[in-house]
């Protein structure tokens, strides 16, 4: 009996990993030659890549995520006084392990490289030379490199956590799920992230 336990164990991986390579896959084909990224910050789970301190001024701004740090103390300090590069490792930080806690998949998983364009016409340009397809989503993770790409104008505290999102399901689980699967619980996670 134990033996045919197994058999359907390994019966349900393989059918899982199939599904999954027949998927089509985003593949970086580079580097993004227009975004030169020339600056980042390492955090316990990710690497922030830039390309200029006024671009990590505005996502520490558009980022408003610190669960358990809401004090009245907090409400009469002088605001900003760490400086947008703490203050970004600290919400990035905590935004990754909400995520790790709504997907219940907790632990080391490799570190995220989130790449920070400063508009949306460097989010596309980047889309188009590594997929060579015109850009109609507002950020996306691609597996292979383990990358984020986000737009400083237009993110969100949902919208980065469903990216990392993406990134813990892919690299906490041995075989990541079929795309359709890691975006229902990419969903999840944004859905949830207040509760």
């Amino acid at each position: 009996m134990p033996l045919k336990k197994h058999l359907k164990e390994l019966l349900y991986i393989f059918l899982f990993a199939a599904i999954f390579l027949a998927a089509p896959v985003v593949e970086a084909q580079g580097q993004t030659s227009g975004n030169t990224f020339s600056q980042s910050i390492e955090t316990k789970h990710s690497t922030i890549r830039y390309d200029s301190i006024n671009v990590l001024k505005k996502l520490d701004g558009k980022l408003d995520y610190s669960p358990g740090e809401w004090s009245l103390g907090k409400l009469f300090s002088a605001s900003g006084s760490e400086g947008p590069i703490a203050s970004v490792k600290k919400k990035v930080d905590a935004l990754f392990e909400r995520a790790q806690e709504i997907l219940g998949m907790r632990g080391k998983v490799k570190k995220v490289i989130i790449n920070i364009c400063a508009n949306q016409r460097e989010l596309h340009d980047a889309y188009y030379r590594i997929t060579g397809r015109q850009c109609r989503i507002r950020a996306w993770y691609i597996f292979r490199t383990n990358r984020i790409f986000i737009n400083v104008n237009d993110v969100h505290e949902g919208m980065l956590a469903h990216e990392m999102a993406h990134s813990i399901i892919d690299h906490y689980l041995m075989v990541p799920p079929p795309r359709t699967t890691a975006e229902i619980l990419a969903r999840y996670v944004d859905a949830h992230l207040y509760e």
